[in-house]
């Protein structure tokens, strides 16, 4: 009896020994831990907007993709985040995240291209930088910071693939019908600081889209606060394509619809255009709804996941 007694207490020993073992090798931010014991999850940032047909379409987006980012398992939780103007913001997202457990936060910046939001402010909020003057503004704007518990890895913005140029040439195909006698013109947010990119990236857009539809002039404008949320860059722009053709092609290259921007602003610089109506083609759409930006957040999700899970 005693003998049995002594092979039940070993046992019991080595299976307490090989349990502590096992959990000396876990970690809470998954730095140390393996792949198998990791918990991931991905956060689509954006702007954020006090239009509510703004929002909704940015909530429509993480809808949409959904059931392809958790559908292979590897993604445990999927969420939205605006930056600013509204919840549930950043900094919550990331509190929620750290306390479901997770190990690792993909965040996928769903804008245009380089600015102080995404290569700044954002990196400032989560805790990747320290930027003195990101953090004055967020200070100021009262957005919260947060560092999570979970490795954080960012993705690269929209700007690093085709799908702009695409989104953009299939909006103005549906405008333009008389491509020898039109200019284009696109309005953007615009940004100061990094003003040059955003110039590029216009340029690169238009090339793209006159060489396809044959118009074969262009030039671009800002609404944001770069114009000081004027409407008079618009028609400037406008009228500086009309002083060469016909007729215009104005495309809003802004993420979602906000009635300021599309309305407002770039509405109103269209209606002081002598003769608008017979001279300027304009949809007041946006960037979105697009089922290419979709599959661009379910593979850029797929390809930071992989490393993300590859990481030791």
């Amino acid at each position: 009896m005693k003998s049995i007694y002594y092979i039940i207490a070993t046992l019991l020993l080595l299976a307490a020994f090989f349990s502590c073992q096992n959990n000396s090798g876990s970690s809470q931010t998954g730095e140390t831990a393996g792949a198998g014991d990791k918990k991931i999850g991905v956060l689509l940032v954006n702007h954020g907007s006090r239009s509510e047909t703004w929002r909704n379409e940015l909530l429509r987006l993480e809808k949409n993709v959904t059931d392809s980012i958790l559908h292979s398992g590897d993604v445990k939780g999927l969420k939205t985040a605006f930056m600013e103007y509204t919840e549930p913001s950043i900094a919550t997202r990331l509190k929620e995240f750290d306390k479901e457990g997770f190990t690792d936060i993909v965040i996928i910046p769903v804008f245009l291209t380089v600015s102080p939001h995404t290569f700044e402010d954002i990196p400032t909020i989560i805790g990747q930088k320290e930027d003195p003057e990101s953090k004055e503004m967020l200070k100021l704007e009262k957005i919260e910071r947060y560092t999570p518990k979970a490795k954080t890895h960012v993705t690269p913005t929209l700007d690093f693939t085709n799908v702009l140029k695409n989104n953009v040439l299939k909006r103005v195909t549906a405008l333009s019908k008389e491509p020898e006698k039109e200019g284009l013109v696109l309005i953007g947010y615009g940004d100061e600081k990094y003003e040059k990119e955003w110039i590029d990236l216009f340029n690169n857009v238009a090339e793209f889209v006159k060489e396809k539809v044959g118009i074969d002039q262009h030039t671009y404008g800002w609404c944001g606060h770069i114009a000081h949320y004027s409407s008079d860059k618009t028609s400037e722009a406008i009228n500086a394509v009309l002083a060469k053709k016909e007729k215009a092609v104005v495309i809003p290259v802004l993420v979602a619809h906000d009635e300021m921007f599309q309305i407002k602003i770039i509405g109103g610089g269209i209606e002081k255009v002598k003769d608008s109506k017979s001279k300027v083609s304009y949809k007041p759409d946006s960037i979105l709804p697009d089922t290419d930006i979709e599959k661009w957040v379910t593979d850029v999700a797929k390809e930071y996941v992989d490393k993300a899970k590859a990481e030791k």
